[in-house]
């Protein structure tokens, strides 16, 4: 299935950081956001995606353009017949990616709504957003979509709790300390979704139409719409606290959303 990723918001609430590049292109690491939510599908087998751009979209195709140059070894031959080769080809993402113009001040329905001439013929496709990771099992969330006649399946999680938890023992020590512990109670939608066609017959041709209002309050109207728990890790970056927090785990090397095998960081570059 493609995978189909929205990447055009402001992320006003890191405006630090999305003054001067887009919310997926925020850094985790020596990567953006963006690169380890495309890791997690292309390690089940997901590699060809669909990028909807908006605001400061340029960075993300400066990104993409320029991926082999910024993330390689490279022999450079000058003269009469000057040739670039690129070196440490084996850990080269084999992907597919198109970029997307979905519009600066489109909504998540409207974003959906002008890429569906990329999906072809295709009955079903992934959908997420690009601000969250998370160690979610894409298989099992597809097999349930196909299951069931859903329009939607989406990836309920618990949210990220906002405070530490303390494990006391029966003598009031403090036994453990969980910085940024899941919640365990109720369920949110985590994005990593699985989408039937139909869905786009519930996208008006409204730039200003959220994917999360009117459609998928119809959707669910109709119990079209289901949820795929997940009981692992899941944490977006919606705020300067959160990116920290990402960052530490990436430093720490114990990482719950790197599935995939290791490989090379890469050189740090400015994106």
């Amino acid at each position: 299935m493609k995978v189909v990723i929205l990447c055009g918001g402001k992320g006003t609430r890191l405006q630090a950081e999305t003054e001067y590049r887009p919310k997926p292109m925020i850094p985790v690491g020596n990567r953006p956001i963006l690169w380890h939510i495309m890791k997690t599908y292309a390690h089940y087998g997901h590699k060809d995606f669909i990028l909807c751009l908006g605001y400061k979209g340029d960075i993300i195709r400066e990104y993409f353009r320029n991926y082999f140059w910024h993330t390689s070894d490279i022999t450079m031959s000058f003269g009469g017949k000057p040739r670039i080769h690129y070196h440490n080809q084996r850990y080269c993402e084999d992907w597919t990616v198109t970029l997307a113009d979905t519009g600066l001040e489109s909504m998540t329905a409207y974003r959906i709504r002008k890429i569906k001439k990329y999906l072809g013929n295709d009955k079903h496709f992934l959908l997420t957003y690009g601000d969250g990771v998370g160690d979610i099992n894409i298989p099992a969330s597809i097999d349930q979509h196909l299951r069931t006649d859903s329009v939607c399946t989406m990836t309920a999680v618990h949210p990220p709790g906002r405070f530490g938890d303390l494990c006391l023992s029966s003598s009031f020590n403090v036994d453990g300390f969980n910085e940024k512990p899941q919640s365990v109670g109720g369920y949110i939608n985590g994005g990593f979704m699985v989408c039937s066609r139909k869905i786009f017959d519930y996208l008006p041709d409204d730039p200003r139409m959220m994917l999360e209002q009117a459609p998928m309050r119809q959707i669910t109207a109709e119990g079209k719409l289901c949820a795929f728990r997940h009981e692992g890790f899941w944490q977006p970056m919606d705020t300067p606290t959160e990116q920290i927090l990402l960052n530490e785990i990436w430093k720490s090397g114990k990482v719950p959303w790197k599935i995939w095998e290791n490989q090379p960081e890469p050189v740090p570059f400015a994106f």
